[in-house]
This record gives C-alpha cells, structure tokens and sequence, in this order.
C-alpha cells in the first residue's frame, strides 16, 4: 500500500514541502529568470527518511515545472540523480 502525501507549493519561502508527523520535508529552490528554475537543495528529517519524500518533493516540484513550461537546473545532487533514474525508466 503506497501512502498518498500533500505536497504544498510555498512560493514566499521557494520550496515544495510535504509535513509528516510533525517534521517538514521540502525541495528548495530559487528562480533564475522568467522561465527556468534551480532546484538547489533537498532536505528530509532523520525521523522521515527512507519513506520516498524526497522523491515525493522531487516529483511535486518537476511536475510544477512541467506544467508551467518552466526550465529546471538540477543543482542540487538528489533532484540529478533523480532525473537519471527516472530517464532510465523511459
């Protein structure tokens, strides 16, 4: 059984977040311009590890990008690895 999370978009603080338990899980990042943003940075609490938030974020925040015709700069090393593992599934 997969749990289903709610991914809430912050756009005051730049990052997709996700709250389990009480702890914040989030992907940050920062607009470059108009049409590209960096993913520079994602952080999941000890207590929340190994439960797939980050590729929860990850996914929230590409799927944000997608539907905006929005550029991504994966600067931040999870979101890289990410992008190649999930090209490798195509």
């Amino acid at each position: 059984m997969t749990t289903a999370y709610k991914v809430t978009h912050n756009e005051q603080s730049g990052s997709f977040e996700v709250f389990v338990e009480g702890h914040r899980a989030h992907l940050d990042y920062r607009r470059v311009d108009d049409s590209t943003l960096d993913f520079c940075h994602t952080f999941v609490p000890g207590e929340l590890r190994g439960k797939g938030l980050a590729a929860v974020v990850t996914a929230a925040a590409l799927e944000y990008a997608r539907d905006n015709d929005l550029k991504v700069i994966p600067s931040c090393s999870y979101v890289e690895v990410y992008l190649k593992r999930e090209a490798g599934k195509a």
